[in-house]
């Protein structure tokens, strides 16, 4: 059985390489995971080291992504494609440094581009890859088309998992549906909600054994967030925690994610964001 790895890069190759933005996508097999929550936090947190961080809020009809950062987008991805807007114009900033691109329905046209809009496209992410290191993608919950999509695209996938039962079974349900498609024989998961350590490993150790077992995917250990009251009250304080709640436990569980994330990678050289919308429209534009 395969058991989960340390992630294992030098941090300054990240910031030395020209390939482009890292494109990470955070998923679950089902919603009030803290998903979300996480990427947000995650993106504060790398945006305090340095990086260049931006979060594309793929989730359809929610707007946690904002909420959470106190902002209000005025332009998506749409008003780019459509409208005639810039790059830069449709990047929503926020009071923390990390700036959001709102998906809106502007990914469901990706399947029906005309050339001249394709080209656009391509040259806009062009820009995003300058501009960024990390391109955080949230994504909706459970198994569709979209969700799909966008996971296969992306360079690497965080799978978030709590110990309820229900959590694990969707959570592997999604890893089945990308191993029967090809789609990321790795993935990285966080524990969130865990009562305690031993919780955690038992819950990350269960889903490992499955995964390898009957799938042939390989599952990292990214990391541990406690059950943490701070981290609700900050939520209702519509502040991520990493900034509401820093001194919490979950703070600091959420900076030990941090630095295994920016201390690893998997085997490819990210592709970026070009490569990232690329791949989306290859794959939105096959019939169902």
């Amino acid at each position: 059985m395969m058991r989960g790895q340390e992630l294992n890069l030098n941090e300054a190759a990240w910031r030395d390489r020209n390939s482009g933005a890292r494109v990470i996508a955070v998923a679950s097999g089902k919603g009030g995971v803290g998903k979300t929550n996480l990427t947000v936090n995650l993106a504060v947190e790398l945006s305090r080291r340095g990086y260049r961080v931006a979060v594309f809020d793929a989730d359809l009809g929610m707007a946690n992504v904002e909420v959470l950062l106190g902002i209000v987008p005025q332009y998506t991805l749409y008003d780019y494609l459509y409208q005639g807007k810039r790059m830069d114009e449709i990047l929503a900033f926020s009071p923390l440094s990390v700036q959001v691109i709102s998906g809106g329905s502007g990914f469901v046209e990706l399947a029906n581009l005309e050339p001249e809009l394709s080209g656009r496209l391509g040259q806009g992410l062009q820009e995003l890859d300058r501009m960024f290191d990390f391109i955080l993608v949230d994504n909706g919950a459970g198994i569709s088309k979209t969700v799909l999509g966008f996971l296969a695209a992306a360079d690497e996938v965080i799978m978030v998992i709590t110990p309820e039962p229900t959590s694990l079974t969707d959570g592997y349900g999604l890893i089945k549906v990308l191993s029967k498609y090809h789609v990321h024989n790795r993935i990285m998961v966080v524990i969130n909600r865990a009562l305690d350590q031993r919780e955690a490993q038992s819950t990350f150790q269960r889903l490992e054994y499955t995964a390898d077992k009957f799938l042939q995917v390989q599952l990292v250990n990214l990391g541990t967030i406690l059950e943490d009251k701070s981290v609700v009250q900050a939520v209702k304080s519509q502040k991520p925690f990493i900034v509401g709640a820093s001194s919490s436990s979950a703070a600091q569980s959420l900076a030990g994610i941090a630095d295994c994330l920016v201390s690893g990678k998997k085997g490819e050289e990210p592709q970026g964001a070009q490569g990232f919308f690329g791949k989306l429209i290859r794959l939105f534009g096959r019939r169902s």
